[in-house]
């Protein structure tokens, strides 16, 4: 084969893939009213997809506080701007950093447990043995776990946030020296609501949809052997992360491109 024709037909198969996931990812939305006459589901795979994921959330955001922190203040007192502290942590903590890196974490974590249960789901004949008892899986199963980490991925990227600004307080009051009412008092004054920690909600929620689906749409179209579900997981990490950070470009430019 030609290298003309290699292309087209890599091409092709990459739109092909794309349309699948785009009927895969329709199908899912359908699904989601039976889900929520199944409520006890939902709220089962809340406890499992974001429950669980809250040590390391908090570590993290408590490490990220600790570094911007000691990097910002280095950094700002060159210029005299020491008393800007705060606002900084807060704005790259709720606009960016708390949304990226929590989706960049769930889906190491949670997107990986979800690719992985639904592969093995399907190795397992679970889901075509659904099939043949006239039960939907994508109702049964995949829908209440996609909802769940929906609802899951903002609540954690608060939680990052804050969880940062509380680290970032400690380091640059408690230990550098900074005053304390300075801290907070140019942050309530600066930080706009709606329009930074706002917007900070709005792109955690599509990432967790992202995310999500990523890693169900992986799960369940895998290859039914443990190689399949090993290949599975690293994709869904890799998809995710991919999507996340091209998405996050998007986003930005959206709503912060105009003062």
């Amino acid at each position: 084969m030609n290298p003309l024709a290699a292309l087209g037909a890599r091409s092709l198969g990459v739109l092909r893939g794309f349309g699948h996931a785009s009927f895969f990812f329709l199908d899912l939305l359908r699904a989601l009213p039976a889900s929520l006459r199944r409520f006890g589901l939902v709220v089962a795979q809340i406890h499992a997809i974001g429950n669980r994921s809250l040590v390391i959330i908090a570590a993290s955001g408590t490490a990220v506080g600790f570094v911007l922190a000691l990097q910002m203040y280095y950094a700002l007192v060159t210029y005299g701007a020491a008393e800007s502290l705060g606002l900084i942590v807060n704005l790259a903590l709720v606009r960016e950093l708390g949304p990226v890196v929590t989706a960049l974490l769930f889906a190491g974590r949670a997107g990986t447990s979800l690719t992985a249960e639904i592969g093995l789901m399907k190795a397992g004949e679970q889901l075509s043995a659904m099939e043949m008892m006239a039960i939907d899986p994508k109702s049964r199963v995949l829908a209440p776990r996609f909802l769940a980490g929906v609802v899951s991925m903002p609540i954690l990227a608060v939680l990052f946030s804050a969880v940062g600004i509380l680290g970032a307080y400690v380091v640059a009051v408690l230990l550098i020296g900074v005053d304390a009412g300075n801290f907070w008092s140019i942050m309530q004054s600066k930080v706009d609501v709606w329009r930074d920690v706002g917007n900070g909600v709005v792109k955690s929620f599509v990432f967790g949809i992202i995310c999500t689906a990523v890693a169900l749409y992986q799960g369940y179209e895998t290859e039914a052997t443990p190689e399949g579900v090993a290949y599975a997981t690293t994709r869904t990490v890799v998809v995710s992360s991919l999507g996340v950070l091209a998405m996050d470009f998007v986003l930005t430019a959206l709503m912060f491109s105009t003062p």
